[in-house]
């Protein structure tokens, strides 16, 4: 136990990004564990299980890539299809705030066979499309954007296919969402693999550091969903678990939180920069109403709430 002990840090149970290394040649990981910060966003929706199942692996899934990468600012993972579920969309934060939303065709949801949707099967479920994954980094630096068609059978698949194409990723990873009974919970794992080098801790071979990454993939995939799931089963319990023989390291975690970045600042720049005729259009019985997709604020404005916010921006100082 003592061994143990010092490998892991006091790493919590949920709503993190947990890292970690495969010893000897040290691969790199994630774990994601997400409870409160999924369940609220799903909650305050209120989708067909069908669309939260797959929201939440979005979720987990961007979790995981965002843990991955080096970056300040925002990481976007996006599909789109022409199925059922048409848009499923989450960002994460450097800072670890995710926001996450969906949209779907009702009567097509309602249609699901079962055993579709158990399978989260992306045919089915997103048909035809892409999955797109950005790093916006702010206005002073390049926006970073990877497509891939939806080819494989789940998300996971789909990723996969990413990472085949990619030069700058060469990963497996294992994602689910679930609902339980203290509410929605949702959790990945993703094991990523340096380019070889001689100077890699250990100094492998190329053969030795290729077997390494064999096992380990095999290992990841053994995790079972109730795993990733699991608010018995503490992260770093899991990698002990598919690991342990290997050798395995977890780190600092990073803490996850339900944020969105909506705001009332940013709504009134989207209404001063229209004009009389676009503002009209997008009344409803006499008031324009925002709403966000992500966290489902609304704003609401009336003749004299524009007018009021006209006269502000004309101020000096504004």
């Amino acid at each position: 136990m003592r061994e143990r002990e010092a490998l892991f840090e006091n790493t919590g149970r949920d709503d993190i990004i947990l890292p970690f290394q495969i010893d000897p040649y040290g691969l790199r990981g994630r774990v994601v564990r997400l409870g409160s910060v999924i369940d609220g966003i799903l909650g305050r929706h209120a989708y067909p299980e069908a669309v939260s199942v797959m929201l939440g692996e979005t979720a987990a899934l961007a979790a995981c890539l965002a843990g991955s990468l080096k970056y300040e600012g925002v990481f976007t993972l996006q599909t789109k299809g022409d199925g059922p579920i048409g848009v499923l969309m989450a960002d994460v934060t450097t800072a670890g705030a995710v926001r996450a939303y969906a949209t779907f065709d009702a009567d097509r949801v309602a249609q699901l066979d079962p055993a579709d949707v158990a399978a989260r099967s992306v045919p089915r479920l997103l048909g035809g499309g892409y999955i797109a994954f950005t790093v916006d980094q702010g206005a002073n630096t390049d926006r970073y954007q990877g497509i891939v068609e939806l080819s494989g059978r789940t998300l996971s698949e789909c990723t996969h296919a990413y990472f085949q194409q990619s030069e700058q990723l060469d990963a497996g990873v294992l994602i689910a969402a679930g609902r339980r009974d203290d509410g929605w919970r949702a959790g990945g794992i993703m094991v990523q693999r340096l380019p070889y080098s001689r100077d890699l801790p250990g100094r492998p071979s190329e053969d030795e550091y290729d077997d390494l990454w064999r096992t380990a993939v095999t290992l990841m995939s053994s995790a079972r969903a109730q795993e990733l799931l699991a608010a018995d089963l503490a992260p770093d319990q899991l990698l002990y678990r598919l690991f342990h023989q290997e050798g395995v390291r977890a780190y600092e975690a990073q803490p996850m939180t339900d944020s969105c970045r909506c705001s009332r600042e940013r709504v009134e720049r989207v209404l001063l920069s229209l004009n009389q005729d676009e503002i009209e259009d997008m009344k409803v019985d006499g008031a324009l109403i925002v709403n966000c997709e992500f966290c489902k604020r609304e704003w609401r404005y009336d003749d004299e709430a524009l007018e009021a916010l006209r006269k502000s921006a004309a101020s000096p100082g504004f």
